[in-house]
């Protein structure tokens, strides 16, 4: 495809960037329209994949058909049946009439299913049978219909993750991931920030009849620096606050920060697996939330290694080395107090001062670490080993940080749900299923 091929679709379906990533995406997608095969778009909350399932279906034989899009997450476990497939009168309470669902509907055109992950285990087992023989059995039916229905599905979730852990099916995954479309997240499509921000500050001008608003140079590269984890959504709502808020139309850096929150600023190094997920160095995919207890996890086991090592290096008559390792490392020990070497032997590599001079420091005596007092040295390795357990203590469970964070997330926004899901990163029915496995019903 020819780079002025792929710009008509982007001005077609109001796509703006020029971002390899995303230029390949769009390719990809036209490339598969002409086809029935199934797609699976991946990609991050609020990156634009429903954008590429309408490429699919207007550039598709099935365009004259009807077009469905419908959020997985959103419908209770309860009904998503009946939505999808139908139901017979009195099939269950409140069936009061038969109904057609969205697969009888939508036969001939083309369903988008979003949130996907987020579909019920018994709903997979239907769905998958529709792929596989274009079958469905309403809700409270014995009858076989047939329908001939595209589907094209997106999560942004990583579906393997999931199958691994018993939540998704996996012939039904890969039965979706015929034909794979990754969605890049803002944050790695670079100049193509700027660009999104003039439009939205231009579409917000004409909207509240007011000047739009410029960003100064270094405005623009504080823009570039921040990860925006609610990706274009979030990029869009900083533009309308800005062409509301803003008395002056040109925005520096310092005033721009105001509208970009410091706790969403990080940029921590990581692994990119292909589909935008954080990877350790086996390709094993983490969340964000995971990468850092790995990253807490690594960093006192490097600590306990360290202490470790010195200790040996003092049990090896080597002093000068074991003072010269912590000082250099000084910053990650908090309890232990390098003293000056004096030369000479003492008789223990570690002292703890007596309660009343107040301190709870262990001085380490670079004078004292000698092998004159191997059997000494040897019970006092394993104190040294047992003084980071008191950290140990800690609440590292991911349950306990989940809960702490969804009641955060609760009081932040009033217990309104539906904000805190968005501000958690989750579908409102993924919170109420949490709310209701750690019992926060009333949080």
């Amino acid at each position: 495809m020819t780079p002025s091929e792929i710009q008509s679709i982007k001005q077609r379906f109001g796509i703006i960037g020029n971002a390899p990533s995303l230029n390949y995406a769009i390719q990809v997608a036209a490339q598969v329209a002409p086809t029935d095969m199934t797609v699976l778009i991946t990609g991050e909350s609020g990156s634009g994949k429903e954008s590429f399932s309408k490429i699919i279906h207007a550039l598709s034989p099935r365009k004259h058909g009807q077009f469905i899009a419908i959020n997985c997450g959103a419908i209770p476990e309860g009904t998503i049946d009946s939505e999808l497939f139908g139901h017979e009168k009195g099939s269950f309470t409140g069936a009061q009439e038969a109904r057609k669902g969205y697969f009888e509907v939508t036969n001939g055109g083309t369903i988008f299913l979003d949130e996907i992950g987020e579909m019920p285990l018994g709903t997979q087992a239907r769905l998958l049978r529709v792929l596989e023989n274009g079958e469905f059995i309403r809700v409270g039916s014995s009858k076989v219909q047939k329908t001939d229905v595209r589907v094209v599905a997106a999560t942004n979730v990583n579906l393997l993750d999931a199958v691994r852990e018993g939540r998704f099916r996996e012939d039904l995954y890969y039965r979706l991931n015929t034909v794979p479309i990754t969605v890049p997240p803002l944050r790695e499509r670079g100049d193509d920030i700027y660009l999104l921000f003039r439009k939205f500050a231009t579409d917000f001008s004409d909207r509240y009849r007011v000047k739009p608003i410029n960003l100064t140079p270094d405005a623009v590269q504080e823009l570039q620096r921040f990860r925006f984890p609610g990706n274009i959504r979030q990029l869009k709502n900083v533009a309308e606050q800005m062409s509301v808020l803003e008395t002056d139309r040109e925005v520096d850096a310092r005033r721009l920060r105001n509208y970009l929150p410091a706790d969403q600023s990080s940029r921590l190094p990581m692994l990119v697996h292909a589909a935008g997920a954080a990877t350790d160095g086996a390709g094993n995919a983490y969340s964000e939330r995971d990468l850092l207890y790995k990253v807490l996890f690594d960093m006192r086991r490097d600590m306990t290694d360290l202490k470790k090592l010195v200790l040996d290096l003092a049990g090896g008559g080597r002093p000068h080395e074991a003072q010269e390792l912590l000082r250099q490392n000084s910053h990650l020990f908090s309890s232990v107090n390098v003293a000056p070497y004096e030369g000479g032997a003492a008789a223990r590599p570690l002292r703890q001062p007596s309660p009343e001079n107040g301190s709870n420091e262990y001085i380490l005596h670079s004078r004292d670490l000698t092998v004159d007092d191997s059997a000494e040295y040897e019970e006092e390795a394993q104190r040294v080993e047992d003084i980071p357990h008191e950290t140990e203590e800690e609440t590292l469970s991911l349950e306990a940080k989940e809960k702490e964070m969804i009641i955060k997330a609760l009081k932040k926004h009033n217990n309104k749900r539906k904000y805190a899901a968005h501000d958690l990163g989750i579908s409102e029915r993924t919170l109420y299923r949490k709310l209701k496995q750690y019992d926060l019903e009333q949080a």
